[in-house]
């Protein structure tokens, strides 16, 4: 913990690897609950990825010492979630009230452990918060449709569809606050580099441990093109994707409801992003897939209202999801076309900790997809969706 509430000041004088490296290995055995599982979670995924960039993508490393390695694996198997920084980790599991009495608001919230980039770091967690919590009510209106479905009470049926538009529209809203709060340089050149994860292309045959608990995926950063050795429990280089929005319960969820089908490749990137989710929430997703189709519902129902409500949910998804594209390219596009411009600046001699933008994901997501082609892509299918006249 005293490491982990430091990890800024390590990482910037590039002592995060010299104090991992004298820290005890500490058993996981006195851990009780969940909250406490999940806290040791949170703090070991951000000690690894503090520890895995300290240098920069010139500086990787090849393999994650014992101390760190064998609790943060023994933790990740008791949560079924995989040994690397997740959403759950970097968002979910990482805020608090600085009044225990004061709002959900983000005046009145703060991280429980950060990373370099300061104050915008701060925001990009917290906006994705409150786009989280956005959400709550859109979560419940998917759980009183299936209800509705199964009753056929239409009318309850009409009410959670428009809720759940409604909740879309909240999200959206929550995801221009990002403007205020993150800075795009920052979050281009000083934070995106924390969420990215170790690659490894592995041989046609090869197996390794425990991977039905942990699916492997071998598509993320070019930077570290071998994985990464967990110390103590495998011999092997083994690889995960970096954190991303795409590991969200909250769209998976949507998508499920209303039948949305994506194309081939981005369905395989979802349901890859599906193996980040907590078990529970996972499981969640899993039963909306398997309840009665809305779709077909709302259509052999005849009914105009449920099927123009079907279709504001449909249209108020895609606003979403065009904004986040609007986002991306503030954040990543045009903060990438000024790092290049900076770079190519005589005397521009930034370093690793000064913030040297991460080259080997200018054309990907945090979790190892091709941004663009993937968001335009989920936008358009969802458009799709709608039920014409």
């Amino acid at each position: 913990m005293e490491i982990a509430h430091d990890l800024p000041q390590l990482i910037a004088s590039r002592q995060l690897r010299s104090q991992v490296h004298q820290m005890p290995q500490l058993s996981t055995r006195h851990l009780r609950g969940r909250e406490e599982l999940h806290l040791a979670h949170l703090v070991l995924s951000f000690i690894t990825m503090g520890y895995l960039w300290q240098e920069g993508e010139e500086g990787t490393v090849k393999v994650l010492p014992r101390n760190l390695a064998v609790p943060f694996w023994e933790v990740s198997r008791a949560l079924g979630l995989p040994p690397i920084l997740s959403h759950a980790d970097f968002v979910l599991a990482n805020w608090r009230r600085k009044n225990p009495n004061g709002p959900l608001e983000i005046e009145n919230l703060d991280t429980i452990i950060s990373l370099p980039g300061g104050e915008s770091l701060r925001g990009f967690i917290l906006v994705t918060l409150l786009v989280e919590k956005a959400a709550v009510p859109g979560i419940k209106a998917v759980v009183e449709a299936i209800r509705a479905i199964l009753r056929r009470d239409e009318e309850t049926l009409h009410k959670a569809l428009q809720e759940l538009a409604e909740a879309m529209g909240s999200m959206s809203k929550a995801l221009k606050r990002m403007h205020d709060y993150v800075d795009p340089a920052v979050f281009y050149s000083v934070i995106r580099i924390f969420l990215s994860g170790p690659r490894y292309q592995p041989p046609h045959s090869r197996s390794l441990p425990d991977c039905r608990v942990f699916p492997l995926s071998w598509k993320d950063n070019p930077a570290m093109p071998d994985g990464l050795i967990y110390e103590g429990v495998s011999d092997e280089p083994m690889a995960y994707s970096g954190g991303s929005a795409a590991q969200s319960t909250v769209l998976h969820a949507f998508d499920e409801l209303l039948g949305i089908r994506h194309s081939e490749e981005s369905t395989a990137f979802l349901h890859r992003m599906r193996d980040y989710m907590p078990p529970p929430h996972r499981a969640f997703v899993e039963e909306i897939h398997a309840a009665p189709s809305l779709k077909e519902h709302v259509l052999s129902s005849g009914d105009a209202r449920l099927c123009a409500a079907f279709n504001q949910c449909i249209a108020a998804l895609a606003d979403f999801r065009s904004y986040h594209i609007t986002i991306v390219t503030k954040y990543i596009t045009v903060a990438a076309d000024k790092a290049k411009a900076r770079r190519a600046e005589p005397g521009d001699r930034a370093g690793p900790s000064a913030g040297k933008p991460p080259s080997a994901l200018e054309a990907k997501g945090t979790g190892g997809s091709h941004i663009f082609s993937f968001l335009k892509s989920v936008r358009d299918t969802t458009k799709e969706g709608m039920i014409s006249a």
